[in-house]
């Protein structure tokens, strides 16, 4: 299986954007991936839902009140997304409480009309669905750099990695020179709790084409929901593990 393209670009800085609504019509949700085009852009042991089935899970929508976090602990999030000590570089804890509860991790109504197993990324909204039955759905809160506005269209996880080694491209290190000793030339930077790709990485083609866009971790917690300076689609650590493990390579995926 042919490897990622090393074009993989940082994700770091944050922008915030409002946005009035979560729920998407299944017609305009069907509407914009139908109309999406395909323009090439470069970018940079999890938890399961039978863990949390005696459990009531706290459901969030997306509202005009942005920045607000849970005002007390939940146990729930507390298992979600703790540390995970069971990995080559442990993760830290997530302070969720800091991040709009909406863009947590949590099992909601399918509002994208696809297939069971799709993954659609909603880059509008900063939510990525992936689509389960029964007209349900796991929905995961992302950043969006740059290049994660810049491709859209239907394509296929053709790819997976835990630990990603980064590259960062030549554009990226034309603007910042000290980026020079991670050049592909230099090996990349090394998998780590720094590394902008995070604990895993997916890697997106389409028509047998690395489309430079990847699905990757981030410990950059506070950018998510939010527009970013660069990169594709960030998730947290916590959930892009999860994600890694709910996915199999051939996964189609939708971007709008």
């Amino acid at each position: 299986m042919a490897g990622p393209n090393q074009k993989d670009m940082n994700s770091a800085g944050s922008a915030g954007g409002d946005r009035t609504s979560t729920t998407l019509s299944r017609r305009r949700f069907l509407a914009l991936g139908s109309a999406a085009t395909a323009t090439l852009a470069g970018c940079a042991g999890p938890q399961t839902t039978q863990q949390f089935m005696n459990q009531t899970q706290p459901v969030f929508r997306a509202t005009d009140n942005r920045g607000a976090g849970l005002t007390a602990a939940s146990s729930y999030y507390d298992t979600m997304y703790g540390p995970k000590l069971d990995e080559p570089f442990p993760l830290p804890a997530i302070p969720y409480q800091e991040i709009d509860p909406a863009f947590l991790r949590q099992e909601v109504a399918d509002p994208t009309g696809e297939r069971p197993g799709t993954l659609v990324v909603d880059t509008s909204q900063r939510f990525l669905y992936l689509v389960r039955e029964n007209g349900r759905a796991m929905r995961y809160g992302v950043g969006i750099g740059r290049a994660g506005f810049s491709w859209s269209g239907r394509a296929i996880v053709q790819w997976k990695q835990k630990w990603p080694k980064w590259t960062p491209p030549e554009e990226m290190i034309a603007r910042q020179p000290e980026l020079e000793r991670y050049s592909a030339a230099n090996g990349g930077m090394p998998p780590g709790l720094d590394n902008p790709l995070g604990a895993r990485a997916l890697y997106i083609f389409q028509n047998g084409e690395d489309t430079l866009y990847r699905l990757h971790g981030s410990p950059e917690y506070q950018s998510i929901g939010k527009a970013v300076s660069s990169g594709c689609v960030r998730l947290l650590n916590q959930d892009i593990c999860d994600l890694y493990d709910r996915v199999p390579t051939r996964t189609p995926i939708v971007v709008i």
